[in-house]
């Protein structure tokens, strides 16, 4: 039988993909609405079990906060020291990758995903430490909240009006072989707030005006529970046996003049995520948004977007073309596309007389396919 170079190639990489798995360490990921749930004392609870049944684990790092119960769990457990930094004057503590590489314990315990090192570390994120831990074969329990996640970062600080700067891209939460929710009821997790169980008494009235309101936690409750099942869903369509359609990939299309590029990336991004489906976002650049004719502004969001679309994997392409919607349509044949994905245009009466409109060009271009237009809203 004759087998196309094509379909060897594609055969060697599932096999060589397959290798690679089978040397990488397990990873579990432990994730909660905030702060206090108990997702560290759940981790090291499990830790306790594994070390009864034999298992070498030991912790990379856990921030205990001063909380007295999981202090009382941390104490029995064996752990590999800190390495201390020096920084603006100061002896700092972080974990000690090279360390947990030498020792190569079954499992670690590394508390807090989304943590950014201290500079001069050797990756300036933990969540880049946990994947070369994981790729070494050591096995790995992490914990985070969901407000580190890359993807719905921007819903986070929405509900709660915080900006949250430390975030951990959705490829490594899908990277992980378990996600376990960790839940408490709303009015459980402001009890232990209140009893001093998750911050320093000081700190209590403030978190109670701001991240610990009820409605706030309610949502971000809802986040939690909505993102644990994805992954979920994730991991069935990923382990089942079964065949890929040709058409499921996504298309988002950028333009240059548009501020809420990140939006759509990420909304994108999800989508993509949810239906197991491979990602590409285009951009199509016309004569008169060549660099030398679009301000510095908008060059800097197509810059930022690019790198934010290519942190959630997706594949960027940047084609020069006078015809955007053909090029879009031309683009989705050949990457076997199922759904374009665009930004809510914003078209005044004037421009849509005088322009050429590319959503009508792309109903007309694309009526007799079988592809679908996914228009998203602007707002955040």
């Amino acid at each position: 039988m004759d087998i196309s170079e094509d379909t060897k190639e594609r055969s060697v990489e599932r096999f060589l993909e397959m290798i690679k798995l089978s040397r990488r360490g397990k990873f579990k990921i432990y994730i909660g609405m905030a702060a206090g749930v108990g997702k560290t004392y759940r981790m090291l609870q499990e830790a306790h079990s594994l070390l009864e049944n034999g298992i070498d684990v030991c912790i990379g790092f856990i921030e205990t906060h001063g909380r007295a119960e999981t202090k009382r769990l941390v104490e029995d457990l064996p752990a590999i020291p800190r390495k201390s930094i020096y920084y603006k004057g100061k002896i700092l503590e972080e974990m000690d990758l090279d360390a947990i590489l030498i020792q190569k314990p079954d499992v670690v315990l590394i508390d807090e995903l989304a943590h950014t090192n201290i500079p001069g570390s050797k990756h300036s994120k933990r969540w880049e430490d946990v994947l070369q831990i994981i790729e070494s074969g050591i096995n790995v329990i992490s914990t985070v909240n969901i407000q580190h996640i890359e993807s719905i970062n921007k819903e986070v600080e929405t509900i709660t009006g915080v900006q949250i700067k430390e975030r951990v891209p959705d490829s490594i939460i899908e990277m992980a072989n378990e996600v376990v929710n960790i839940d408490l009821t709303i009015n459980d997790l402001i009890d232990r707030l209140k009893e001093g169980k998750i911050y320093d008494e000081k700190k209590i009235p403030t978190a109670l005006n701001n991240f610990f309101q009820a409605e706030k936690l309610l949502q971000l409750r809802e986040l939690a529970l909505r993102e644990v099942t994805r992954q979920v869903g994730r991991k069935i369509k990923r382990d089942l046996p079964v065949i890929p359609k040709s058409n499921n990939s996504i298309l988002t299309c950028l333009s240059s003049n548009s501020r809420s590029g990140s939006n759509l990336i990420r909304r994108s991004a999800r989508l993509a995520s949810l239906n197991n489906s491979k990602w590409y976002v285009l951009y199509v650049q016309t004569p008169e948004e060549s660099l030398e004719k679009i301000e510095g502004a908008e060059q800097r969001h197509l810059i930022n977007n690019f790198k934010l679309a290519t942190e959630l994997e997706a594949e960027v392409i940047k084609v020069t073309s006078s015809n955007v919607a053909k090029t879009i349509v031309e683009i989705a044949a050949k990457k076997e596309v199922g759904m374009i994905v665009l930004g809510k245009p914003n078209i005044s009466i004037f421009q849509h007389l005088t322009k050429r409109n590319i959503f009508k060009d792309l109903i007309k271009l694309t009526k007799n396919l079988s592809l679908d237009i996914l228009i998203i809203s602007n707002h955040e």
